[in-house]
């Protein structure tokens, strides 16, 4: 493949495919930078006093207009990255530039484990790299450096006064990090990133841009291209216009610089996340509902008046069954070891170390689009739910009082069961739940039914009832009936 002149005559298969631009093709006298001028994605400020960065490979004809640009690759492929300095390069004269190329991760969520990812690669591969560069076909290039750790970027210097272009291989593939591999899945898209610093002590960043990739096995994705090309050809004329024109090109879109520096500076244990392993990506079980004692605490007042009528001990002192407080909502006052914990409690292990630095503060301030990309879907959205502390609406609720007309208390139930509501009781109470023995429930003819689950499931919700307790024969525990109150 012979590199691009910038500023020279396009080649005569350049022809047709660059047609649409509104440049007239036919005349000798066109070239590149015309074209590339012409480009929704390269404006005229840029070529004043800019870099420019192409990659040797055709758009994708399926986007639509104002997306992205999107470009397949081959897995194992050499592809060009021309690099050149624009506008007055008097000043430049006789000094080099530094430029590092990277892959990079497009979607949030794995920007945030990029050092996993990349780990669970490299046991995959050993010995292998991410991105490497074909030196023998690259040309302008005076000293290239591969880090042996950053397996998905390369480095080089280069004259700017000087036609310059490299050749990239990307070896993985979009779906190596696709966290369910069952077939047939969709790969993620990659960045390629190309950042140029001075070469000098200061590595004074001048200038970045990427583009999305895509990257098949061998021919896979000029089998995508021809996809593509035969999807846009059934389609109408009017549906062809909301997707932009295939160029024959990649132009690498400027990426500000405060962005980098940015991402440079922040430290690596809060951008590089998951403890777990590739495979634990795919946690999507649902969370277990806590029961939670707020809706059950009894008012003291009513307590006291009712203690002298019955042998009940409503909150007399006994403390109740201690609550772990990590069930609840999480406090914008936690301290980052608070939300370890918290995260943990509520099964969000994998996201520890993604969270590691995060206050509760920081992690309310994020909102549910912001925790769906950085946890996936069905995570992101349990995540925020439980930030929330969205109460579930209870399957049955009943009312119970000490006596007739006085206060009720609401006591919400999910499981339905005879252990549930004994754990509910002695939080009302102020009692331990192995001190509530049988629990009885006042049916026709004034009978006393035995409560068990079954009882539970057939109870009428927003039943009320009157509790009287009293103690067993051995003095240890207490038998309570409940008095169904009917409306007259």
């Amino acid at each position: 493949m012979t590199s691009w002149d910038i500023d020279g005559g396009l080649a005569a298969d350049f022809d047709g495919s660059l047609s649409g631009l509104g440049t007239e093709l036919g005349t000798s006298s066109y070239n590149m930078s015309e074209a590339l001028l012409a480009l929704p994605v390269f404006k005229q400020e840029n070529l004043e006093n800019g870099f420019q960065y192409i990659l040797g490979s055709a758009t994708s004809p399926a986007v639509k207009m104002n997306e992205e640009t999107l470009t397949y690759l081959n897995q194992g492929q050499s592809y060009e990255i021309k690099l050149k300095k624009l506008g007055d390069l008097s000043e430049l004269q006789g000094k080099c530039l530094r430029s590092i190329v990277k892959v990079l991760f497009h979607d949030r969520r794995l920007q945030f484990m990029e050092k996993e990812q990349i780990d669970s690669w490299k046991m995959m591969r050993p010995g292998e790299r991410i991105l490497d560069i074909d030196i023998p076909l690259s040309y302008g290039v005076i000293n290239v450096s591969l880090d042996p750790v950053r397996l998905n970027q390369l480095e080089f210097i280069w004259d700017p006064t000087k036609e310059t272009g490299i050749y990239v291989r990307v070896h993985c593939i979009s779906t190596e990090f696709t966290a369910k591999k069952h077939g047939g899945e969709k790969g993620v898209p990659f960045r390629i990133q190309v950042e140029t610093y001075t070469d000098n002590d200061e590595s004074k960043l001048l200038h970045a841009a990427s583009c999305q990739i895509k990257v098949f096995k061998p021919k896979g994705a000029d089998r995508k291209h021809k996809t593509d090309r035969e999807k846009m050809e059934r389609r109408s004329e009017a549906e062809k216009e909301k997707f932009q024109p295939s160029y024959e090109c990649t132009v690498l879109t400027e990426v500000p610089k405060e962005q980098i520096i940015q991402a440079s500076s922040t430290p690596q244990s809060k951008t590089q996340s998951l403890t777990s392993s590739f495979a634990e990506l795919n946690c999507t079980t649902s969370p277990t509902r806590s029961i939670s004692p707020t809706h059950q605490t009894a008012s003291p007042q009513v307590a006291a008046a009712s203690a002298a009528n019955n042998p009940l001990p409503f909150n007399q002192g006994n403390k109740p069954e201690p609550v772990d407080s990590l069930s609840g909502a999480l406090s914008s006052d936690a301290q980052a070891s608070d939300v370890a914990q918290w995260l943990h409690y509520h099964r969000f292990s994998s996201y520890v170390r993604v969270f590691q630095n995060f206050s509760g503060a920081d992690l309310l301030r994020l909102d549910r689009d912001d925790l769906i990309q950085i946890c996936g879907l069905a995570d992101g959205i349990r995540l925020d739910n439980a930030l929330q502390a969205r109460t579930i609406r209870p399957r049955l609720t009943i009312y119970i009082c000490q006596e007739p007309e006085s206060i009720y208390h609401a006591v919400y139930m999910d499981n339905l069961t005879l252990e549930e509501f004994k754990v509910k009781l002695s939080s009302l109470f102020g009692i331990h739940t192995q001190q509530i023995g049988d629990i009885y429930m006042q049916g026709p003819s004034q009978i006393h039914i035995l409560l068990t689950d079954e009882v539970m499931q057939n109870t009428r919700d927003q039943a009320r009832f009157v509790v009287e307790g009293m103690k067993d024969e051995s003095g240890d525990k207490y038998r309570i009936l409940l008095k169904s109150v009917v409306d007259h």
